[in-house]
């Protein structure tokens, strides 16, 4: 009577091994880009919200506020002193000024490692930018 082995030779494990390996090199980066384009969302969000308040503040006082010190007066949820935070804490708002901003600047400044588009930034003429050089603007803010 012969007897016979059943199972997976070596070569077959490794097989197996190096397809995974393929196909994890190729997922992950997608993936990681697809949790940062996700991050980015909160940081856009915060920065619509403060210059919603932005204007609305003008609108009662004819001023924008332009410094960390006032930045209690724009009454946005997660205020603590002169720091805002995102809903997750993924980013913290920084408001300023800059000639030609149309009166105040909002930076989402952010709490992960999005080297590519960096920090976040809104202007009171709408004008969006980001303080990374790996993507295009439009791509951050996408």
């Amino acid at each position: 009577m012969k007897n016979k082995n059943n199972g997976f030779t070596l070569i077959e494990v490794m097989i197996v091994v190096a397809i995974i390996g393929i196909l994890a090199a190729i997922a992950y980066p997608s993936y990681d880009e697809h949790i940062k384009r996700g991050n980015r969302t909160e940081g856009q969000a915060l920065l619509s919200e403060a210059a919603a308040r932005q204007e609305r503040f003008f609108a009662q006082n004819n001023r924008y506020i332009t410094t960390a010190a006032d930045i209690g007066k724009l009454q946005l949820p997660r205020t603590s002193g002169t720091t805002v935070t995102s809903s997750t804490g993924k980013y913290t708002l920084n408001v300023g000024a800059v000639n030609g901003d149309g009166g105040y600047t909002l930076t989402a400044t952010q709490q992960f490692s999005d080297t590519a588009c960096g920090n976040l930034t809104l202007t009171a003429l709408g004008t969006k930018g980001r303080s990374g050089s790996g993507k295009a603007i439009q791509d951050c803010w996408r």
